[in-house]
């Protein structure tokens, strides 16, 4: 095989009918349990089926079940775990171990937590799309409405709040890095000196000494440029080939200014943009645009699309919509928006709904009011996909990481939502079966005597 991502053989699978002395878990487990459900409900040979292809079949060591590292994945998102912990988690719970294809309880670690990366890595973007579209799958009826709400909203990257006097100290720290992996002896490498300014920082924002904490920060961004230009003359040609584009990008942090736009905020991911959504408590957000879009009445999300520019919100429609019919090959009848949205009537077969779109009839104004009124259904969805499932911060490097999360932390809302639904009707349907019994099987203690005068 051909396949540069083909490190590992295809496991092999384990024979179900083979006669074990323990009991199984399907014996042990309770079957009303949301995970057990879960776990038969979704095809798990389609992501085997698709995944294979990433595999060697005769080279390399036998890597661990696809089902396995995908029911991994995914109950990360729905319990909002991170790598380490949903692996430590996963040998002490058997509904989890049940839920990744294990039939009876397994002491050990699953896999090293590094794997996980490995396994992100080597199915992409096509793998997250296919699990965030068995995600929709599994809501049945409920995903299939024509009407849609859409909004955007910002996944912040795992980065510090970016200032030009980090930037600097990070830019010296790398420099002073290559120079000692290239073995290049440095004129002098400031250590002492940079932490000398650094105390001097501390008085930026008081009024005695904010003027010796300025001239710190424009020493260490001199120290700065002095590195960066003295390890292009002192790097041999392999060596600054090898390490040009880190010097481009230090070129670039020292050069930008406050006024510049495409400014590099972060380092280790310079794609990071400073979005601006209006927010009282969080005036600036540091990461990328994501358009979401859930059905009008159920709440299913059907749409999620990390976006690489910060367009204005009437812009990521297109795309949005573009998406939407790449997975159900249809277009929505109907697409609710907010004013960010203004602008734009029709895309397609896709109406666009605004508040500044006006009725004639009164029962049009009912029906418009009533539309914006359940649009704003999205922004609690929104909370509910940063808060519980790893969408209000991403930790996955670059933009294929930023791909990742927004489809693996949509498709756990959706696990997570069916999971919730069928919880309440487990309960909806035992009131239901103490009722009939109390009516029909349960006689009353002493029937009511009637009175009757003449």
């Amino acid at each position: 095989m051909t396949n540069n991502l083909a490190e590992n053989m295809i496991p092999k699978k384990a024979n179900p009918t083979q006669l074990t002395f323990c009991t199984t878990y399907e014996e042990q487990l309770s079957q009303r349990h949301p995970l057990y459900v879960l776990a038969n409900k979704i095809d798990w040979s389609i992501f085997e089926n698709e995944f294979k292809k990433y595999y060697s079949e005769y080279m390399g060591r036998p890597a661990k079940p696809i089902r396995l590292l995908t029911g991994l994945l995914l109950l990360k998102h729905i319990r909002n775990l991170s790598d380490e912990n949903v692996v430590e988690q996963w040998q002490e719970n058997s509904y989890y171990q049940y839920f990744c294809g294990m039939t009876s309880f397994v002491t050990g670690q699953p896999c090293e937590p590094s794997e996980l990366v490995h396994f992100r890595n080597r199915i992409g973007d096509a793998g997250m799309e296919l699990i965030f579209r068995e995600s929709v799958r599994i809501n049945g009826k409920d995903s299939k409405e024509r009407d849609v709400c859409v909004d955007t909203t910002v996944q912040e990257k795992n980065i510090t709040f970016p200032t030009d006097n980090k930037l600097y100290r990070k830019i010296i720290n790398k420099s002073v890095a290559i120079a000692e992996t290239e073995e290049i002896e440095l004129r002098q490498n400031y250590r002492r000196t940079i932490k000398k300014l650094s105390y001097q920082l501390r008085f930026k924002r008081s009024k005695k000494q904010q003027k010796l904490a300025r001239k710190a920060e424009r020493k260490i961004k001199t120290i700065a440029g002095r590195l960066v230009r003295e390890l292009e003359r002192k790097l041999t040609s392999n060596a600054l080939s090898k390490h040009s584009s880190s010097l481009e990008l230090f070129k670039r942090v020292l050069a930008q200014k406050r006024s510049d736009s495409k400014k590099i905020y972060s380092l280790h991911e310079p794609h990071v943009q400073c979005i601006s959504k209006g927010k009282e408590h969080k005036k600036y957000e540091f990461g990328n645009k994501v358009s979401l879009m859930i059905t009008k009445t159920s709440g299913v999300i059907v749409g999620a699309l990390s976006l690489e520019k910060n367009d204005y919100d009437g812009h990521t429609l297109q795309p949005a919509l573009e998406q939407y019919k790449r997975f159900y090959g249809t277009e929505p009848r109907k697409a609710i928006a907010d004013l960010g949205y203004r602008g734009v009537d029709k895309i397609g077969e896709s109406e666009i709904i605004t508040p500044k779109k006006k009725a004639v009839t009164k029962y049009g104004k009912e029906k418009l009011r009533a539309d914006h009124r359940r649009r704003s259904s999205i922004e609690a969805g929104i909370s509910h996909l940063k808060n519980g499932h790893r969408l209000g911060r991403n930790y996955y490097r670059h933009i294929t990481g930023d791909v990742t999360n927004v489809l693996l932390a949509s498709a756990g809302y959706n696990f997570k939502r069916m999971m919730r639904k069928w919880k309440e009707m487990f309960k909806y349907f035992l009131l239901f079966f103490y009722y009939v019994l109390r009516v029909f099987f349960v006689p009353p203690k002493s029937y009511p005597v009637l009175k009757t005068t003449f």
